[in-house]
């Protein structure tokens, strides 16, 4: 059986789980459609919680090539500062990691993001948090499955 007919019997509640345990980029990228959204909002605060917190941090260096591709290049010590600043009171009123489809942009651009959902309430932030890991998800399926198209550059 091949690796994607394996990954597609297993069910998606398993590989969301796994991906925040284990810690597999792998498993959470492959994420897709509609359904691991509605998956992920089925869950209790606690596991939406573990989820976001096994995010890696905005502005925090980069674990991968592919993280600081998505995260840009925008080192500026100072949009740094502010933005691990308000990462802290972000955690500090939340009580999770803070996460944003960053989708190529700057970190600069963030800053004012972060701010304004500061501004929201925790369970909006929540519900926000858990749907922009799906968008982050399905841009790196998105992402992966175009470089692997044969046809792709026919």
């Amino acid at each position: 059986m091949s690796f994607v007919a394996q990954f597609n019997a297993l069910p998606l509640d398993a590989l969301i789980k796994r991906s925040v345990t284990a810690g597999a980029d792998a498993v959470r990228e492959n994420l897709t459609g509609p359904e691991s959204a509605a998956l992920l909002r089925q869950w209790g605060e606690e596991e939406k919680k573990e989820v976001l917190d096994a995010h890696p941090a905005i502005g925090a260096p980069a674990t991968s090539t592919r993280s600081a591709r998505e995260q840009g290049t925008d080192d500026d010590p100072q949009v740094l500062a502010e933005l691990a600043e308000l990462n802290r009171a972000y955690e500090e009123k939340f009580g999770f990691r803070f996460v944003v489809f960053v989708n190529r942009r700057p970190r600069r651009a963030i800053v004012p993001v972060l701010r304004e959902r500061l501004e929201r309430t925790r369970e909006q932030e929540l519900e926000t948090g858990v749907g922009e890991l799906v968008k982050i998800a399905l841009d790196r399926f998105n992402d992966r499955a175009e470089s692997s198209d044969p046809w792709r550059n026919s």
